[in-house]
Order: structure tokens, then C-alpha cells, then sequence
């Protein structure tokens, strides 16, 4: 006992101050997108061609901002890899350290220059009454790599102290508030889904959880997954990311259940 406490002396306090404090990321993290159609040359595509998942359009169709460019970036789609940025000599898309990315309807994912970003709302009144101080998720890993489920789990640690916020993981779908998906939702996995989204009591929420749940990822249009969660069930919150970083998916369930000041 006495080494032990001894060695939380020495280790100081391990939970991150986020919220209360800015989040501190890694230089080279990358997160929401930044947009610069202007110093596109007419006609070049060299980012949406870079682009292996098709996260990237561009377009001459006229913009309230007079350029005659259009360059938009789905976030629903893209799995934040640096390729874009390095295959345009111009300038034109960038990341920046921003970890907000979370959003409650799916356009809201696609991003271009001057668009209003709308972050994730809060649950309306009565779902805040149930669920804004005690939210328990089931997560289902609906055919995933294991890196979204990784993240997720770090949330769990003392670094993060999920527990903290009343949010929590739990085992069975019966004793949960809503499901947390990961994953492109392999045909092998699609009943399973359906059968542990059944199984919550009602009212409940769906949380889609990195690109592959939003939009199939890397295995998008295959034939042995479904491109995601929607289609199949009603989402209630987009978190974007390969995988998304336990920031950003801490900021979204913090906004969902109005946690969070709008900044």
C-alpha cells in the first residue's frame, strides 16, 4: 500500500483537464480540414485524384464567392490521411489541430470554404432528462480493424476518465441507452446489429464512430459490408475519423449531451 501510493505521488495527476481546458493534440494530428478553392487553378483535380476513397469533389460550379471553383471535402468519407494536402501544389487543402468534428446530421460531414460548420447539437429536452447526467452505451464493433475500438477503449483509462462525465460502457444491450458502432457493418455482423439495437430499451440512441461506420471507410461499396451504419438504423450522432481520436469522440458525446458551450 505504502509503494502504491507512493508511486501516484510520484505520477502526479494522469486525467486530461479537457474539457475544462483547450485540448493539447500532437503537432502532426490532423483534423478538421481547411479549404482554399481560390488558389485552385481551373480544371485541376489533382486532390480529388489523390484521394483513394472519393472524399473529394471539385466542380466550376458558381460560389457566392464569385470564383467559379468548387472544392468540397467529405469528412464522412475521408480517413484524414495526408494525401490530398501533398498531392496540391497550391495550397489549397490543409488540416488543421481542431479536434471538433463530431456532427449531428450527415451533411453536416462535408465541408467547403465559407459553409456554416455546425457542430454536434445537444439531445432534445426530454432525451436530455433521461439521459444528460447517466448515458450508457453497448458498443458493437460491426466488422472494424480494431483501431476505432481501440480508441474508444483508451477513453476507459485514467488518462481520459470517461466515468467521470456518467458515461459509460456496459455489456449487455439491456442494461444500455443507446449502441456505439464501429465498423463498415459486414454482412456477417448486420444481424447482430440489428438484433443489439433491438434489444435496448426505448427511447435509445445510435452513435456512428469513425469513417468505416459513417460510410464503409476503406471498404466502402464491397460486397460483404453495408457502407455503414445509415440505412440500416436512425444515427443520432456522426463522430468522423481513422480512427477518430479519443478527443474528438469525448467532444461529440460531451455536445450530445450538452456538455459543451458552443466554441
Amino acid at each position: 500500500m505504502f509503494k502504491a501510493i507512493l508511486a501516484r505521488i510520484h505520477q502526479k495527476h494522469r486525467t486530461i483537464k479537457y474539457p475544462a481546458e483547450p485540448a493539447v493534440l500532437p503537432e502532426l494530428f490532423r483534423g478538421y480540414p481547411l479549404l482554399n478553392p481560390d488558389a485552385c487553378p481551373s480544371g485541376c483535380r489533382l486532390c480529388a485524384d489523390a484521394c483513394p476513397f472519393g472524399a473529394i469533389t471539385t466542380g466550376n460550379g458558381e460560389l457566392e464567392t464569385g470564383t467559379g471553383k468548387n472544392l468540397s471535402l467529405d469528412m464522412g468519407k475521408c480517413l484524414f490521411c495526408p494525401e490530398c494536402a501533398e498531392a496540391c501544389p497550391h495550397g489549397a487543402i490543409s488540416f488543421s489541430c481542431d479536434e471538433k468534428l463530431a456532427a449531428t446530421h450527415r451533411a453536416d460531414l462535408i465541408v467547403t470554404q465559407g459553409c456554416e460548420r455546425k457542430l454536434a447539437q445537444a439531445l432534445d429536452a426530454r432525451m436530455l432528462s433521461l439521459f444528460g447526467r447517466s448515458l450508457k452505451l453497448r458498443e458493437v464493433s460491426a466488422g472494424g480493424c480494431n483501431a476505432c475500438e481501440a480508441d474508444v477503449n483508451v477513453l476507459s483509462t485514467v488518462g481520459f476518465d470517461l466515468g467521470r462525465f456518467g458515461i459509460q460502457f456496459v455489456a449487455s444491450p439491456r442494461h444500455a441507452d443507446g449502441i456505439f458502432v464501429t465498423g463498415p457493418v459486414t454482412e456477417n455482423m448486420r444481424e447482430a446489429l440489428l438484433k443489439t439495437y433491438e434489444a435496448v430499451p426505448e427511447p435509445k440512441i445510435v452513435i456512428a464512430s469513425g469513417a468505416c461506420a459513417i460510410n464503409g471507410g476503406p471498404f466502402i461499396d464491397s460486397s460483404e459490408a453495408h457502407n455503414g451504419v445509415e440505412g440500416l438504423l436512425p444515427v443520432d450522432l456522426y463522430i468522423p475519423g481513422c480512427p477518430p481520436h479519443p478527443i474528438t469522440i469525448l467532444d461529440g458525446l460531451l455536445r450530445l449531451l450538452g456538455r459543451l458551450e458552443e466554441r
